[in-house]
């Protein structure tokens, strides 16, 4: 099935479509197809629903979208879905407990994707980032995320106070 934009906003006009392979094919207004093409978001973490870019698969920027409302609800549908399926970033919603105020120190935390114990190397492995998030990277590089640091309870907070 081939989905095509409806150039909403001034939106460039393409159809999108899985291959048989299940890969994403974007085909452009030229005509020229473009298989196994990926979404990328400009800024994941502090604007998840701003621009994003429609890469081919050696990185190439083929179509830039500047808000996901601006294409057909059956794109859109497309590029969420290989979006959730490439990204992986639970968010923490509280810390239940840390085995050490040194690190190396295991902690285990209550997140999106329910509770889960990982190692954190150092105190470098966690970021600052705008409007007080954070994003705390585990020994195995899996990124985790604080969206609100102030959103936190007060023993989560507290914890977070002793690392930063």
């Amino acid at each position: 099935m081939t989905m095509t934009t409806n150039n909403p906003g001034g939106q460039p006009s393409f159809s999108l479509h899985r291959n048989s392979f299940g890969r994403l094919v974007l085909t452009g207004a030229d005509g020229v197809a473009h298989d196994n093409v990926i979404p990328v978001r400009a800024f994941p973490v502090s604007a998840p629903d701003g621009g994003l870019s429609v890469v081919s698969s050696d990185g190439h920027e083929l179509v830039w979208i500047d808000r996901l409302e601006q294409v057909g609800a059956e794109v859109r549908k497309l590029i969420e879905e290989e979006l959730a399926s490439r990204e992986f970033m639970p968010e923490i919603s509280r810390i239940v407990g840390v085995s050490t105020y040194a690190t190396p120190s295991d902690w285990t935390v209550q997140t999106s994707r329910g509770v889960t114990t990982f190692t954190l190397k150092g105190e470098e492995d966690i970021r600052r980032l705008p409007n007080s998030a954070l994003l705390i990277a585990d020994s195995h590089s899996i990124q985790f995320l604080v969206r609100d640091l102030k959103a936190l309870d007060k023993h989560s907070r507290k914890i977070l106070d002793r690392f930063l």
